[in-house]
């Protein structure tokens, strides 16, 4: 990412990708938390604090099977289930999460649940070769798969679900006789004694982000979905693809947004509220009002500003150049811009734990680019 800040800390709408990937998980009321760290340490701390995770840290990088057995003490006494993600894949909504979980606990109880996913351009992925009720009979690294398995279009997103009562067993069997001297997690799918299964969901929703342009991709993709959401639900956005919400940001029905419009965070409109072109909103709230103009701007050159925290009418009508107190607006003059791991558990409430450092992902077996693991008390 070529930045002082965690790659896992780099903002999409506003927020955090690991603080994304957290609010997904909370969602399923994890009993426990536990964040991961490698390198980066205080920063992610930082972010986490008052989430509710714990933060295990991983001093010496050996791999992704290295850095869950970080969580060892963190998770010591419970007994239920483990998902283990990435902290630099914001995107895995929880309902996805949950269906791991239930695959994990189906009637012929594989002992690992892998999440797959079919890719466009499938170079460089793992293999995932599987029967038809998916049950995984091989994984296999691109590099050392056949011509036969790279025909395969199912790959390995590295997104796990464990059970807890297995996975330091297993990690304990696994060994580094690699090229890299590492541990990794993949390697506890195969190995004997029981089966594993894996589930599939969409390619976006595992997108990873190594690079800016990557993280540019996440950023388009979750506006994308935030605005067909917001159209779901009776907001108007006349030219949708100039629109740029934040995280947090809350719209009435019968909202009309006009074209180039940024939303900060901490704004919420009201019902029948008209937001004009070539604004950029923070920090306020607009009660409803029919044909309310809360902001106004008649190009790229005319602005209306005014100061967080300020309160405008829903009547007002913003002049450019005008200036309210404690509240900023202004025209859109750029787009925004858009660790290892995390561990959770799943009991009568369920837990998370999370990492933050990561590598590359494209090989199954390689280092985690932030992994998460989740555990729930069956």
């Amino acid at each position: 990412m070529k930045s002082s800040l965690h790659k896992v800390l780099h903002p999409i709408a506003g927020r955090s990708m690991l603080l994304h990937l957290l609010a997904s998980v909370s969602e399923l009321a994890p009993e426990r938390q536990v964040v991961v760290v490698g390198a980066g340490r205080a920063q992610v701390e930082k972010a986490v604090a008052g989430t509710g995770a714990v933060i295990a840290v991983q001093e010496a990088q050996l791999g992704t099977g290295h850095a869950v057995a970080q969580a060892h003490d963190a998770l010591a006494g419970f007994a239920g289930d483990v998902l283990i993600l990435y902290g630099d894949v914001p995107l895995v909504s929880a309902g996805t999460m949950q269906a791991m979980l239930d695959r994990l606990s189906r009637g012929d109880e594989p002992r690992a649940v892998v999440l797959g996913f079919r890719p466009d351009d499938a170079a460089a992925y793992g293999r995932i070769v599987a029967d038809g009720q998916g049950i995984i009979e091989k994984m296999v690294e691109y590099k050392d798969a056949s011509e036969g398995e790279r025909a395969v279009t199912l790959c390995n997103s590295g997104l796990m679900a464990v059970r807890s009562t297995d996975l330091f067993v297993l990690l304990d069997q696994i060994g580094n006789n690699n090229a890299a001297g590492e541990y990794y997690l993949p390697d506890i799918v195969m190995l004997p004694g029981g089966t594993s299964a894996v589930i599939e969901t969409e390619a976006w929703e595992v997108a990873g982000v190594n690079s800016r342009a990557e993280l540019a991709g996440v950023e388009a993709v979750w506006q994308a979905r935030r605005r067909a959401e917001a159209m779901r639900d009776g907001v108007t956005l006349v030219a949708p693809e100039t629109v740029f919400f934040a995280h947090d940001t809350v719209l009435g029905r019968d909202v009309v947004v006009e074209p180039n419009v940024v939303f900060g965070p901490g704004v919420t409109v009201a019902d029948d509220v008209v937001i004009h072109a070539f604004s950029h909103l923070e920090g306020r709230a607009w009660p409803a009002a029919r044909r309310s103009v809360p902001m106004r701007g008649c190009g790229p050159a005319r602005t209306s500003a005014s100061r967080p925290r300020s309160a405008i009418s829903s009547r007002s009508r913003r002049r450019p150049w005008a200036r309210g107190r404690r509240s900023i607006t202004c025209p859109m003059s750029a787009m925004p811009a858009w660790g290892r791991g995390a561990i959770s558990a799943r009991g009568s409430s369920p837990a998370i734990m999370m990492a933050s450092s990561s590598t590359r992902r494209r090989s199954a077996r390689g280092r985690s680019s932030g992994r998460t693991v989740r555990w729930w008390r069956r």
